[in-house]
């Protein structure tokens, strides 16, 4: 548990020197990343990690459900869509409903916010993790859709 977090804390303080040292002064930036609109690029993590094939990276995105598929009822059963971000980029959403109640009247065309963790793969990645951990050793995660949070 240490190592982990260590390594959370590690990553963590490397992301927001890479994100300080872009926004810096001299770089065109105007106000520093803290203080932008959430808007202006929330899916950036997810797009570095697909890109640098990176595993296990918590990440925060919005995006349009594009596709919606069959529940996954192999061990712990699952929720699963396709949600197209903002620059054309899709990832597999697998919401684990043995242990979060399912989206709710989840439909095609639909924006969803989420935080999860991402795993990746050729056809873009997942988000898993979108629910609370009962072991309580993992971050908790989530997904928002028509004003309401589900985790």
């Amino acid at each position: 548990m240490k190592k982990f977090l260590l390594a959370v804390l590690v990553f963590g303080a490397g992301y927001a020197t890479t994100v300080y040292l872009d926004n810096a002064p001299g770089r065109g930036a105007t106000i520093p990343a803290a203080s932008a609109p959430a808007a202006a690029a929330p899916n950036r993590p997810i797009a570095d990690a697909f890109e640098h094939r990176a595993s296990d990276v918590q990440v925060h995105g919005t995006g349009v459900v594009r596709k919606i598929l069959r529940d996954d009822d192999e061990g712990s059963r699952h929720q699963r869509f396709i949600v197209q971000l903002d620059a054309g980029h899709t990832v597999l959403i697998a919401h684990n409903i043995d242990l979060a109640p399912r989206v709710a009247a989840l439909r095609e065309g639909d924006t969803v916010t989420f935080y999860g963790e991402y795993e990746w793969n050729p056809k873009g990645g997942v988000i898993h993790w979108t629910h609370r951990d009962p072991a309580g050793r993992h971050v908790d995660g989530w997904i928002e859709h028509d004003g309401r949070r589900y985790q």
